[in-house]
């Protein structure tokens, strides 16, 4: 029952933007930082990023905040092959009032369903968004 509570609703011109991002033809790490608008009760865009390492992104997540990345990232696998697998990360950060909590939770799936993002990730703090981080959870996918 809870796959299918959704607290909020991904806005209009981010479904299109997510569509494009999905098909995106750079080769370039790049990342679009969505969060809610309360009143509106809407995912939608904060700020987007082109060529930014994990490393980077690091100090874009505003630290007690919860945000949503979406993230395209050039991954180079063990056997030479490369791919560009979107990510969504979700920056949970302990601490956060429960209100946006449950906000934030209860529309994770409809943004993971619109976006269709295979790869969810969750981070409790924003220093552990790092290169080897990530490349450790992409290893699972091969």
């Amino acid at each position: 029952m809870s796959d299918s509570l959704v607290v909020c609703d991904v806005d209009p011109d981010l479904k299109e933007k997510l569509r494009k991002f999905r098909f995106r033809k750079e080769t370039n790490n790049a990342a679009l930082l969505l969060k809610i608008d309360r009143e509106r009760q809407l995912v939608e865009l904060e700020e987007e990023f082109q060529d930014i390492s994990p490393d980077d992104l690091q100090n874009e997540l505003p630290e007690p905040l919860r945000r949503f990345l979406v993230y395209s990232y050039k991954y180079e696998h063990e056997d030479g092959r490369v791919s560009y697998p979107l990510c969504l990360i979700f920056s949970s950060p302990v601490g956060c009032k429960p209100e946006q909590q449950m906000m934030y939770a209860g529309s994770k799936n409809r943004l993971v369903q619109i976006g269709e993002l295979t790869k969810v990730f969750e981070i409790r703090n924003t220093s552990d968004l790092t290169e080897e981080w990530l490349k450790e959870r992409l290893a699972f996918f091969r």
